[in-house]
C-alpha cells in the first residue's frame, strides 16, 4: 500500500513538472520596451509605475492582446487573468482593439480571416477576468488562480490594474502601525512569490503615483514622485519598472472624424525601462514611445 501511494505521487510530480515545463515564457511578449536582453522571464514581475492618465492600463491592453491573438495573427497563444481591482476595464475597448490587430495581421485569403468573430471568440476564451474590491480579496484570489495554474499550463500571464489600488484603504484600516498598513500586501507578496516560483508565470502590474513630479525627470537621479512606496516583500517581487508619463507633442497633430481641416492634439506617451534580473547583477535600461490610436498602441 505504501508503494503505492509513493507511485501515486511520483505520478503527480510528474505530470505537474511537465505542465510547469510546458508553460510558454514571455521574454519576447513586447521587445521594444524591454533591453536587449530580453523581456521578463518565467517567475519575472514588471511594475508599470506613473501618474493616471499616463498610458498604463493602454499599455496593459496592448501586452494582453499580444498574448491572446492566435500565432497567424503574431500572438503568443497565451491564456491570461486579468485582475481588475480599480473596476476599470473596459471590454469593449479590448474587443475593438483586438478587432483592428486581427483586420490588420490577416489578409482577406487566410481562411481565419473568413471566420473572424469565432476567432475573436477564441481569443476571448484565452482571458479570464477578476474583480477585487480589497486587499483581503485580492489575497483570496491568489489563493483560487493556484487551481488554474495546476491545471492550465497554458496559463503564463497574470495582470493586475492596479496593485496599489487599496493602498489608502489598507493604510486607514491599519491606523498608527506600519506593520498592520502594510500587512494584507505583504501577505499578496508573499503568496505571489510563491506562485511565481512554483509555477513560473510572468506578472505585470500597474502602480498608480501618489505624488506629483515638479520639477520634471533627471537622468541622475530618482525624483521623489518616481520612487516606489509599497511595501518592501512587492519591491522585492518587481524585476523591471517600467515608469510612464505624458506630453503633449506641440507638432504632431492627428486628423479626426471631421477631416483633415479640423486636426486633433495627440498626446505622446514616454515608457523609461529599468530591468535587473536574477541572472544578471547589473541594471539595463531602455526608452520607447507610444501613441495611443483607436487600434491600440502604437510604437513610434
Amino acid at each position: 500500500m505504501r508503494s503505492l501511494n509513493i507511485r501515486l505521487k511520483s505520478a503527480l510530480c510528474f505530470k505537474l513538472f511537465a505542465r510547469l515545463e510546458a508553460r510558454r515564457c514571455l521574454k519576447d511578449i513586447e521587445p521594444r520596451l524591454f533591453p536587449e536582453d530580453g523581456g521578463p522571464d518565467h517567475g519575472e514581475v514588471v511594475e508599470l509605475y506613473g501618474m493616471e492618465g499616463t498610458g498604463k492600463t493602454e499599455l496593459l491592453y496592448h501586452l494582453l492582446c499580444r498574448c491572446v491573438l492566435p500565432n497567424a495573427a503574431g500572438g503568443l497563444e497565451v491564456d491570461v487573468v486579468f485582475v481588475d481591482t480599480d473596476y476599470s476595464l473596459d471590454m469593449l475597448r479590448l474587443v475593438s482593439i483586438l478587432e483592428s490587430r486581427l483586420n490588420t495581421a490577416l489578409p482577406t485569403s487566410s481562411p481565419l480571416a473568413s471566420s473572424e468573430e469565432a476567432v475573436l471568440r477564441s481569443c476571448l476564451s484565452r482571458l479570464l477576468v477578476v474583480h477585487c474590491s480589497s486587499s483581503s480579496q485580492l489575497l483570496l484570489t491568489l489563493h483560487f488562480l493556484e487551481t488554474s495554474l495546476s491545471s492550465r499550463p497554458s496559463l503564463g500571464l497574470l495582470l493586475i490594474d492596479s496593485i496599489s489600488a487599496f493602498y489608502w484603504l489598507d493604510r486607514c484600516e491599519g491606523g498608527a502601525s506600519l506593520t498592520k498598513q502594510e500587512e494584507k500586501l505583504s501577505k499578496c507578496s508573499e503568496l505571489l512569490d510563491r506562485l511565481l516560483r512554483d509555477y513560473r508565470i510572468t506578472v505585470f502590474a500597474t502602480c498608480h503615483a501618489i505624488r506629483r513630479s515638479l520639477t520634471g525627470r533627471s537622468s541622475s537621479s530618482c525624483p521623489e514622485s518616481d520612487r516606489p512606496y509599497l511595501c518592501r516583500p512587492w519591491q522585492r517581487l518587481v524585476t523591471h519598472r517600467l515608469l510612464c508619463s505624458r506630453q503633449e507633442a506641440e507638432n504632431n497633430m492627428a486628423p479626426t472624424s471631421g477631416g483633415n481641416k479640423e486636426r486633433k492634439r495627440r498626446h505622446v506617451f514616454t515608457v523609461h525601462c529599468t530591468s535587473s534580473t536574477s541572472s544578471s547583477r547589473t541594471k539595463a535600461y531602455r526608452s520607447s514611445s507610444f501613441y495611443v490610436t483607436d487600434g491600440g498602441v502604437e510604437f513610434i
